[in-house]
């Protein structure tokens, strides 16, 4: 928008700060609107049954073996809508059993018709949300084991720090606040214990797609390795404490500049 030159020039007076959480919000451990609450310890049976009830919720084949996959979003280009809607049909038929999606949100009349008909080709796979409807944004966080957050672009985002207090594995482009966030699943990052999630550069609907298989087959077949990650991504911190702490150095080096 203009800005770039400006703002390479003056890099050295800039500082990023991601966002906070507040976890007495959004925390698992605490949250009225679950049937079951729970923490990194009890993850494996409150998050079954919390999936459990949302997929009650849409009418969706209870079953703890399918893989749910969990996207809250403005439904606009922004949010990476566009991947999903080319990837969705083959998506939905990957692997065995082939994975539930459940969807809320609302914006752009062209995506609710995209995933109204989505939900009418696969009626036990796919549930839809055309609203805003907190509650149930805290039940999808917790009864999905995947979230999508394909973003085109992301300054910071909430949702992706959200999925992981929640044990919700984010599957995030490799771009803003979502790649400072969440690390990367490579071999390198498993050794050192410190992968959160799944990272796909190229805004592309085949790289998106393939990068979300990699997480379902990890789900279905390492049970072992998918509840590391899971407690991994549980106990990181991104609360507002952890946010103040970046203030508070950013005050100190202004003073120290100016006295």
């Amino acid at each position: 928008m203009g800005m770039q030159g400006v703002l390479a020039e003056r890099r050295d007076r800039l500082t990023g700060i991601v966002n906070g959480v507040d976890y007495r919000v959004w925390n698992p451990a605490t949250d009225p609107h679950l049937v079951e609450n729970y923490d990194v310890d009890s993850v494996t049976g409150g998050k079954s049954l919390c999936k459990a009830a949302l997929q009650r919720r849409y009418g969706l084949s209870e079953d703890a073996t399918v893989p749910m996959v969990g996207m809250i979003a403005r439904l606009v280009d922004q949010k990476g809508l566009d991947l999903l809607a080319r990837s969705a049909d083959q998506l939905l038929q990957s692997g065995d059993p082939p994975p539930q999606l459940v969807v809320l949100g609302e914006g752009s009349p062209v995506y609710h018709r995209m995933l109204l008909e989505l939900r009418a080709r696969y009626p036990n796979q796919v549930g839809v949300t055309l609203s805003f409807d907190e509650p149930l944004a805290h039940q999808i966080e917790a009864g999905a084991d995947i979230y999508l957050m394909p973003s085109q672009f992301e300054p910071a985002g909430l949702n992706q720090l959200y999925s992981l207090k929640y044990g919700t594995i984010p599957i995030v482009r490799t771009t803003g606040g979502l790649a400072d966030t969440i690390v990367d699943y490579t071999p390198e990052t498993v050794e050192a214990g410190t992968a959160t999630g799944f990272h796909f550069l190229a805004y592309d609907p085949r790289v998106f797609l393939a990068t979300v298989r990699r997480a379902l087959d990890m789900y279905r077949d390492e049970p072992d390795r998918w509840m590391q990650l899971v407690r991994t991504a549980m106990r990181q911190d991104w609360s507002w404490d952890r946010s103040a702490e970046e203030y508070e150095k950013v005050y100190a080096k202004v003073t120290e500049r100016e006295q």
